[in-house]
């Protein structure tokens, strides 16, 4: 079967070429002139991409975006902007709104071709990747129906590309949903009054961040950060209401998940309160490690993000690591660190 492509273009020479060109290749192709009917044809036809310009009279491209995220049948379509501008604010809000790639005009026959079926392949890609993830979410829901609800409400979101330090949510924005980590990692933080961070966690593939302005309507607490090239699925709150209404064990689940947050919270503070410096930095180290998988793995990390997480300055940070180094317990190159006695650190006295 044809894949469907929505090309929204009021620019007639540009929008028919672009027709042509994609029928051509075999593609069931959709044109609108204006960002409005564009809306009303991509909820009606539901194509498997869209290609949308920026610049348009009444509604906008960014307008067509955001109209099309409050739809859930919509949501998830992979979005591509068509803009004659290159200036980075412009891409920049386009891709901080969801938008999943840009074409920037002109541009050749191949150049929308194999963006096209780059994005069409890195959906169905995504989409064979729930499973693995998904299946793990037995370890949260225990109800077949109330797993089979959540995987529906997770698949028909989009996931989004988050970039290495791009911001996921910042602490005070409005709590307006769970984030579900696909793949990569992302650090959380707060900020002090005196403009420093302190790391409040560190999450990998499968696990959920916003739990607790989910759980306690509020405003998201803290600021996460990609610390990686990341992918998040956006759960929206509306949605997760229901479900936890309807199945009472999946709320009780989520607690919990709160609860052991709350706990690694309490006994950070405390080690930050009474645990000298080599003690912390010990236990960071650890923490990281284990994180891994792999207790001998290397991993990567910035001097600032492990001052965050050890509650320490950066100078002390570069001494201390000195320190383990000769004496054994890791090997340290760059921001690259590799454990090589995780006993020894887990043991290190205070």
């Amino acid at each position: 079967m044809s894949k469907k492509v929505l090309i929204i273009e009021d620019n007639n020479e540009i929008r028919e070429n672009v027709v042509e060109i994609l029928e051509l290749a075999d593609y069931e192709v959709f044109a609108a002139k204006n960002g409005k009917t564009g809306v009303d044809m991509a909820v009606k036809n539901l194509p498997d991409i869209i290609l949308c310009d920026i610049m348009m009279p009444e509604l906008d491209g960014y307008g067509v975006l955001y109209m099309l995220n409050k739809y859930p049948e919509t949501a998830a379509i992979p979005f591509i902007f068509l803009t004659a501008k290159a200036e980075r604010v412009d891409l920049r809000k386009g891709m901080e709104m969801g938008a999943d790639d840009y074409l920037t005009k002109p541009f050749d026959d191949m150049d929308l071709l194999n963006a096209i079926e780059s994005r069409i392949k890195k959906k169905e890609a995504q989409q064979a990747f729930y499973s693995k993830s998904l299946d793990n979410l037995n370890a949260i829901i225990s109800k077949n129906d109330g797993l089979a609800e959540l995987k529906k409400i997770v698949q028909e979101r989009k996931v989004r590309q988050f970039k290495k330090n791009q911001v996921v949510y910042y602490e005070g924005d409005k709590g307006n949903g769970l984030y579900l980590l696909i793949s990569g990692s992302v650090k959380t933080i707060k900020l002090a009054e005196d403009g420093r961070e302190l790391m409040t966690g560190i999450y990998g593939p499968d696990t959920y961040l916003g739990v607790h302005a989910m759980l306690a309507n509020e405003d998201y607490t803290d600021t996460a950060t990609a610390l990686e090239d990341s992918a998040l699925c956006l759960i929206p709150k509306d949605q997760l209401e229901q479900l936890l209404n309807m199945y009472p064990i999946v709320a009780r689940e989520f607690i919990k998940l709160l609860s052991n947050d709350i706990r690694e919270k309490e006994d950070k503070l405390l080690q930050l309160a009474y645990h000298s410096v080599r003690k912390r930095m010990a236990e960071a180290m650890v923490r990281l490690s284990r994180q891994s998988g792999d207790e001998r793995e290397t991993f990567k990390i910035s001097r600032e993000d492990l001052a965050a997480m050890a509650g320490m300055a950066t100078e002390t940070v570069s001494r201390t690591l000195s320190d383990f180094k000769d004496e054994g317990l890791i090997d340290k190159k760059g921001s690259s660190i590799t454990i090589l006695d995780i006993n020894r650190l887990a043991k290190m006295k205070n």
